[in-house]
């Protein structure tokens, strides 16, 4: 069951990445551009297929547990650089626009823990790591036979 669970924890978390990257960042690749660049994103063309990269592989990874530990590397670096371009809510001075820049801030604080506990722990006995781990020890006797 708690297998089940990691499964279940590990796609919860990485579907906000995933959909960013197919459901609004490729779509919508012109305008996230000029919005980046609003932003101060120094080059933001080629940041954005960075950041579509990272958020596609490294939420794969996560969800299927595979080098899930590059992963949510991938993800947290993004998570790092996108709090600091756009949630600075210390450089805000609208309290209503303060606020909301703050949860998104806090938001994201939260995903880069979860990352840096994948980092930490890896994904959980349900992962394509745990299977290939599982069929090495019976390759290597085969091969040593």
């Amino acid at each position: 069951m708690l297998g089940l669970v990691n499964v279940l924890g590990r796609v919860m978390l990485c579907t906000i990445f995933l959909m960013s990257a197919v459901g609004n960042k490729i779509p919508k690749f012109s305008g996230v551009v000029k919005y980046m660049e609003s932003a101060g994103v120094p080059a933001p063309q080629i940041m954005l297929v960075g950041a579509i990269v990272f958020l596609i592989a490294g939420s794969l990874s996560v969800i299927l547990g595979y080098k899930a530990r590059i992963g949510a590397s991938l993800l947290l670096v993004f998570l790092i650089l996108a709090t600091y371009y756009f949630h600075d809510f210390w450089n805000i001075e609208d309290v209503q626009q303060k606020q909301t820049q703050m949860i998104a801030f806090m938001k994201n604080l939260s995903m880069m823990g979860a990352m840096l506990m994948i980092i930490a722990n890896g994904t959980g006995a349900i992962s394509l790591d745990k299977k290939s781990l599982a069929v090495q020890p019976e390759a290597s006797k085969t091969e040593s036979a």
